[in-house]
């Protein structure tokens, strides 16, 4: 019996009722891939980027981590970045995070955790501790968790938008948009949080 076959299963009842929908489906999809957004969000496995904004595979690039963190030295986040603008040309990049993200939860409670992830972690610990002083004064721990998400989606597009990827795009007058978006658990639903950024001038100086 081949291990997790209802997986296997599940597969290919998808394949038959795409095809089912769409006979030509799977032939577009092995041609060339071409996006208008990239999606950076948490790996958290309750935010599937395709699903929750209803589009199909191929129409999103999608780079996710433990809190949908963008940090100079990750050369994985860097590289779908450079790839998804420079190569794929697409026209938005969304910063996603969510509500009661576990990494988040976890640098503002500054729970004890073992490498690799505390490092992983560092950028956000930091970030809960500029911001301490707000946080603390919020009414739970829950309402406390839902704003360090959204001042890290912040963050987060703010180092997209600080990227020499980025900056080159937009140097060459490439249209090209940097968003940051909040996702609902309770609810299902997309939030913008007002923040979408078209050339480095517009970079609010207020971010992170």
């Amino acid at each position: 019996m081949k291990e997790l076959a209802h997986l296997f299963e599940n597969n290919r009842r998808w394949a038959r009722d795409m095809t089912a929908r769409d006979p030509e489906f799977f032939r577009r999809l092995a041609g060339i891939q071409a996006p208008r957004y990239v999606w950076i969000g948490c790996s958290d496995s309750r935010v599937p980027a395709n699903t929750i904004v209803g589009l199909l595979p191929g129409e999103v690039f999608v780079h996710r981590n433990v809190a949908n963190l963008v940090t100079p030295g990750d050369a994985n986040c860097l590289s779908v970045l450079q790839f998804a603008v420079e190569t794929l040309g697409v026209e938005h990049i969304i910063v996603c995070g969510h509500h009661g993200c576990g990494g988040v939860r976890a640098a503002l409670s500054r729970t004890p955790l073992a490498d690799p992830i505390a490092r992983w972690l560092e950028p956000l610990v930091a970030l809960a501790g500029r911001y301490a002083a707000e946080l603390g004064g919020l009414g739970d721990e829950e309402a406390r968790v839902d704003r360090l998400c959204e001042l890290n989606v912040r963050a987060q597009v703010g180092n997209v938008c600080r990227t020499e990827i980025v900056r080159r795009a937009w140097a060459r007058g490439r249209s090209l948009a940097v968003h940051g978006w909040y996702y609902d658990l309770r609810d299902g639903l997309l939030r913008d949080l007002g923040l979408c950024v078209r050339q480095e001038a517009d970079l609010p100086a207020d971010l992170p």
